[in-house]
C-alpha cells in the first residue's frame, strides 16, 4: 500500500519554495494530544512553508488528536511520524513529549509513502513504502536519503530492507529506525499525513542541494569465546550450541529470576545484553539486539535475522564506549561539511544504550550531538535502527544513528 500523494512544498513565484533551506525543532510535553501537537509544529515551523514534518511521539498521545493538533499549523505540508521508547532534541532526552523537526525552503524536495506489513508482508511493506524515492524526478538530483520509521515488533527488519532495495538500490543512503512503545507496551503506530498505522513502514525520500552526512557506532564488544548459532530461522534463535537458545543466554549471563519467566521483565533486561555477529575483525562488529523470549519454545527472537551456522559473542558496554560511540557516528555524519555546521541533525538511539548511560550519561549524550553538530537536533529512542550508504545490510541494534541534513 503506497501512503497519501506526495504534496509539494508551498511554492513562490518562478517553481521555488519560500524563504531560506532552514532545519527546525519543537517539543512539547503538553498533557492535551491535539494542544502537544500543535505547540510542538508551531515551535518547529516558526511560520514558514515546511517540505516535510518528521514527529517522533511518545505513545501516550493519541495520534490522531496529536495529527489533528499539527495539521491545524502544518497547511497540509508531509508528515511521517512514530512512536518512541524516549524523544530527543537539543532540550535533552525525555518521555511523556512530542518531538518535531520540520525542514524547508531551497533546495529540499521530499516525497513519502508507507507500505502495511499487515496485509502485504515485510518485504512487499519496504518496497511500497520506498517506492516514493521513484516520485523523485531528474530535476532533484542533488543528495538524496531515504528515512525509514518501522514498527520493530512486526518481524524481521531485514525483510523490511530487503524490499525497500528492490525499489531504491544501492545508490540511495538509508536512516532510521524501529518504534517505540514506551508507555503501554501494547504495540508502536506510524504516520503518514494523516493517517496513523500499525504494523507498518513509513518513508520519506529526501532530496537536498547541500550536504547530507550520515554516521553510525554502537560502543559495545565481544568478549569470551564465540557461540554457533546452530538454530535459527529468520529473526528467531532457536538453538545456540545445539542447546535451547533462551536457557544458554540466560544461563551464561546469570539472569535475574524476574527475567527467566516475565516477558517485560526479559525485554528490558535483555536490552542490556546484545549478540555480536559475524568473526571479530578490525572495526565494529554489528551487533544484534535480543527483543523478546518465546517461553513455550526456549526461543530468542531478535530485531533483524540471525543467520544459522553463524558465529556470535556476547557483549560489553559501559559508559565511556556508548559516548565514544556517539562521538564516533557524529564525526562520520559531518565529514562531508568540510568543518561547516549542519542545518540540522536526526538522531536514532536504541533504547538499550540509554539503559547503559543513565540519567547522567543520556544528559552527557544529548549535550555531546548538540554541541557536536552546533545545530539543533531531533530524535527518539527506537526498538532497532537503519543505517547504511550502500548495500543491503541496514539494520542495527544498540546503536546510534546520527543523520546530518544540510
Amino acid at each position: 500500500m503506497t501512503g497519501t500523494v506526495p504534496i509539494e512544498a508551498p511554492q513562490a513565484a518562478g517553481g521555488r519554495p519560500l524563504g531560506e533551506r532552514w532545519f527546525g525543532v519543537g517539543r512539547s510535553s503538553l498533557g492535551d494530544s491535539a494542544e502537544a501537537g500543535r505547540a510542538a509544529a508551531s515551535a518547529a515551523l516558526d511560520g514558514r512553508p515546511a517540505a516535510l514534518l518528521m514527529v517522533f511521539s511518545s505513545d501516550g498521545y493519541d495520534p490522531r488528536e496529536l495529527l489533528a493538533g499539527i495539521g491545524s499549523v502544518s497547511a497540509g505540508a508531509p508528515l511521517i511520524g512514530c512512536s518512541t521508547a524516549g524523544e530527543l532534541s537539543d532540550e535533552g532526552a525525555g518521555d511523556n513529549s512530542v518531538v518535531i523537526a520540520a525542514i524547508g525552503g531551497p533546495g529540499f524536495r521530499v516525497r513519502t509513502a508507507a507500505g502495511l506489513a499487515s496485509s502485504a508482508g515485510l518485504r512487499k511493506a519496504g518496497a511500497s513504502a520506498g517506492s516514493c524515492v521513484a516520485d523523485l524526478g531528474p530535476e532533484d538530483a542533488g543528495n538524496r536519503v531515504m528515512v525509514l520509521l518501522s514498527d520493530g515488533r512486526a518481524g524481521d527488519q531485514a525483510e523490511v530492507i530487503r524490499g525497500v532495495h528492490e525499489v531504491v538500490g544501492s545508490g540511495v543512503p538509508l536512516a532510521g529506525g524501529c518504534a517505540g512503545d514506551a508507555v503501554r507496551s501494547e504495540g508502536t503506530f506510524q504516520m503518514l499525513g494523516g493517517e496513523v498505522h500499525t504494523d507498518s513502514v513509513v518513508a520519506a525520500a529526501i532530496s537536498s542541494d547541500g550536504p547530507i552526512g550520515l554516521g553510525w557506532s554502537h560502543g559495545w564488544e565481544s568478549v569470551g569465546e564465540p557461540i554457533l548459532i546452530t538454530g535459527s530461522a529468520g529473526n528467531r534463535i532457536c538453538t545456540i550450541d545445539d542447546d535451547p537458545a533462551l536457557d544458554r543466554y540466560l544461563d551464561h549471563l546469570d539472569a535475574p529470576e524476574e527475567a527467566r519467566v516475565d516477558a517485560d521483565a526479559f525485554s528490558s533486561w535483555a536490552r542490556l545484553h546484545p549478540l555480536g555477529l559475524g568473526r571479530r575483525r578490525s572495526g565494529q562488529q554489528p551487533a544484534r539486539c535480543v527483543n523478546a523470549a518465546d517461553f513455550d519454545e526456549r526461543a530468542l527472537i531478535c530485531t533483524a535475522e540471525v543467520p544459522q551456522g553463524g558465529l556470535a559473542w556476547f557483549m560489553r558496554g559501559d559508559v565511556a564506549s556508548v559516548l565514544d560511540s556517539t562521538r564516533n557516528a557524529c564525526g562520520q555524519a559531518l565529514i562531508d561539511f568540510d568543518g561547516a555546521a549542519p542545518l540540522g541533525v536526526l538522531a536514532f538511539n536504541c533504547i538499550g544504550r540509554r539503559g547503559i548511560l543513565g540519567d547522567d550519561g543520556i544528559r552527557r549524550e544529548a549535550e555531546m550531538i548538540g554541541e557536536f553538530s552546533e545545530a539543533p537536533f531531533a530524535g527518539f529512542y527506537t526498538l532497532g535502527e537503519i543505517a547504511r550508504t550502500r548495500g543491503v545490510n541496514a539494520v542495527h541494534s544498540q546503536t546510534l544513528v546520527a543523520l546530518a541534513l544540510g
